[in-house]
């Protein structure tokens, strides 16, 4: 995508991450034991600015998919413990303030850990599920393992998954089973889309952050080179 310009909402999206130190570069360890030149933390988006950012940047990027999928759509945003929970509040809030004619009546909930075994009772907080397309709202998706249980949860409930929306998309290959990383294998969201039949996508890409450091030069060179030499290791096959 070199020379591509970034949507403006990603453009200050990313800005905003690496102005919060959300978006670090280095050396990190993943749970798949890669070494990764980059990484992404939700949980700092910690400041009423960087929340405000982090809202917007989700709603634009689900404002923006609603013409680009056809019959897109849905009643609740739902957010999976933990860190999905603040961030499906925050993309509801400003859903409904940047589109209230489409949005100021969508819904928000979120699950607990562990079913409340007195007062309401339940696993779901917030608005009842059942008979509703829910929209799902996380950071990241790595295996896909909480994105499955995220689902699963919601079909019991009786609501039907219309999509899952998350921060940032690693377009990044699933481990082999043998561990053999030199083989071709698809992304954790292109399995997710399979599976679901329904969006997928994310604020921004790998390819999205690589494109808007460069552009604006907000890190070295040699950093940029090194995330550029992991997206062709691990670059996903869908």
């Amino acid at each position: 995508m070199s020379g591509t310009t970034l949507a403006p909402y990603k453009a200050e999206f990313l800005q905003a991450a690496l102005d919060g130190g959300i978006l670090k570069f280095g050396s990190f360890e993943l749970k798949s034991k890669r070494i990764s030149p980059y990484f992404f933390n939700a949980g700092d988006f910690y400041t009423a600015k960087l929340q405000s950012a982090v809202g917007t940047a989700f709603a634009k990027a689900i404002i923006e998919a609603r013409t680009q999928f056809a019959g897109f759509e849905f009643d609740v945003v739902f957010g999976p413990a933990y860190k999905g929970i603040p961030l499906a509040t925050l993309t509801n809030l400003k859903l409904g303030e940047l589109d209230p004619a489409a949005h100021a009546d969508t819904l928000c909930s979120f699950d607990r850990k562990e079913a409340k075994t007195h007062g309401e009772g339940g696993s779901i907080v917030g608005a009842p599920l059942k008979g509703k397309k829910v929209l799902i709202i996380d950071d990241v998706v790595t295996a896909g393992t909480a994105k499955r249980e995220a689902i699963d949860k919601i079909r019991k409930e009786g609501g039907i998954v219309a999509g899952i929306v998350v921060a940032v998309d690693r377009q990044e290959k699933l481990t082999p089973p043998d561990g053999d990383d030199s083989k071709p294998m698809p992304s954790a969201m292109g399995e997710l889309r399979k599976e679901l039949g329904a969006p997928v996508f994310a604020i921004i890409t790998l390819d999205d952050i690589i494109e808007g450091v460069k552009q604006k030069s907000l890190v070295s060179a040699e950093a940029v080179k090194d995330i550029e030499e992991y997206r062709t290791k691990y670059k996903a096959s869908d």
